[in-house]
């Protein structure tokens, strides 16, 4: 079975995992790699900025590293 993707489903889910840290370096979360900016407008947005957000997500997954 397949599992789906958040950022496929409606509607688009939060990439929220409660480790809420903001690094210095990157101004990303170290939880949900957003951008303050980000999440501040989670609430208010539309599936489509949020499937847009989750798409910059999946890039700086495989480009930043926090250790």
């Amino acid at each position: 079975m397949k599992t789906a993707l958040p950022e496929h489903a409606t509607p688009v889910p939060s990439p929220c995992v409660s480790l809420c840290k903001m690094n210095r370096d990157t101004g990303f979360c170290e939880g949900c790699l957003r951008s303050i900016d980000e999440i501040v407008a989670w609430g208010k947005a539309d599936d489509d900025y949020k499937r847009a957000v989750w798409a910059q997500l999946r890039l700086r997954e495989q480009t930043i590293d926090f250790d």
